[in-house]
């Protein structure tokens, strides 16, 4: 979607306050969705860490922010209007595959794509028209926040940015878009998947991990075991390495940075999980004499995907992301334990 002058930017909470009247006026004419008496929908009040979300008609026009909740939304039986764009994971389509297949298969019209994070394009959330936005796993802010509560009722983080289980994910995400009951079966229908995996290999029991990353030479954090990149490993039956737990988290990222000079604290680590933002980025981290000196690292016993749309998928649970990141994850695991000489 092309974007508007950026003088319109200067009015931004007041757009968003005549789009959010506009909505409310025309929900109660049935102009845009139904209400409650129409479709048995009860309304919910949602408290978060940067508000209140009061929703009090089934919504249609979903927005999303942060990661997961697209997924959880079309699982759940609605396309959003509007996704805030990762380019970083999308493939040839331009979108997150997992997304654009699903989508595609639901022959539903895809959503609008749009800038987030600290470049947050208000505007083209506004010409979306949303009567609820959902970003549960996400990093906006008080500010942005305070803007987007007068679009639509926004959902945002339990406490700190970033943080929250794939668990209350889907919870909160059904509870809001007036779908409580399905939240059990979607959660179910995942942690099947991940029970079929572990019995299909039983090899992966009693083996530890880390799963680090890096911002650059010179550094080296790790992420907690409920962070949910990990949480897809752990769920494969693979345990988190007890030292990851003794490390001081960096407040909203569910991890710690530890640095480069604590990497001998790793080995106890029959695996080493990561990503790199690109070659470059791994030749040179490879490269540190601290980092090489890692035992599962020295024995090669690391899984470290390139792929960056995999990278993301296996980064985040929801009902989409799961069967297909599992498929493509199993060998990595496998050629890592090898290595690993196990």
């Amino acid at each position: 979607m092309p974007r508007r002058p950026r003088r319109l930017r200067t009015a931004l909470a007041v757009v968003g306050i005549a789009a959010s009247a506009l909505l409310l006026s025309a929900c109660s004419s049935g102009a845009t969705g139904s209400t409650s008496a129409d479709d048995g929908f009860a309304p919910v009040t949602i408290t978060h860490a940067l508000g209140k979300a009061v929703i009090d008609h089934k919504p249609t026009r979903i927005v999303t922010l942060g990661m997961g909740s697209a997924e959880t939304a079309i699982a759940l039986g609605t396309v959003p209007v509007g996704v805030e764009e990762y380019p970083w994971g999308s493939d040839e389509s331009g979108y997150l595959p997992w997304i654009h297949d699903a989508v595609q298969k639901s022959g539903e019209k895809l959503p609008e794509q749009f800038t987030g994070g600290t470049e947050l394009d208000v505007e083209a959330i506004v010409d979306l028209e949303p009567d609820l936005i959902l970003a549960p796993w996400s990093g906006v802010t008080q500010a942005q926040y305070d803007v987007l509560k007068d679009i639509a009722p926004t959902v945002a983080y339990p406490e700190l940015p970033w943080t929250i289980t794939w668990q209350d994910q889907i919870t909160t995400i059904a509870k809001a878009m007036g779908e409580p009951g399905k939240a059990a079966g979607l959660i179910d229908g995942i942690e099947k998947r991940f029970a079929d995996a572990t019995a299909d290999h039983p090899e992966y029991a009693g083996v530890t991990f880390s799963y680090v990353y890096n911002t650059g030479p010179g550094t080296l954090g790790v992420f907690f075991p409920d962070e949910q990149r990990v949480a897809m490993v752990r769920a494969l039956g693979l345990t988190v390495d007890p030292v990851v737990t003794t490390f001081d988290e960096t407040e909203g990222t569910d991890s710690a940075v530890i640095g480069l000079e604590n990497a001998d604290k790793l080995k106890g680590s029959d695996l080493i999980f990561t990503f790199y933002s690109d070659e470059a980025n791994r030749a040179e981290v490879e490269a540190q004499p601290l980092y090489q000196a890692i035992p599962a690292v020295s024995r090669g016993a690391v899984v470290a995907p390139t792929d960056q749309p995999f990278v993301t998928g296996s980064s985040i649970i929801n009902p989409l992301t799961v069967p297909w990141a599992l498929e493509r994850y199993v060998p990595m695991i496998d050629e890592a334990l090898a290595r690993a000489g196990r």
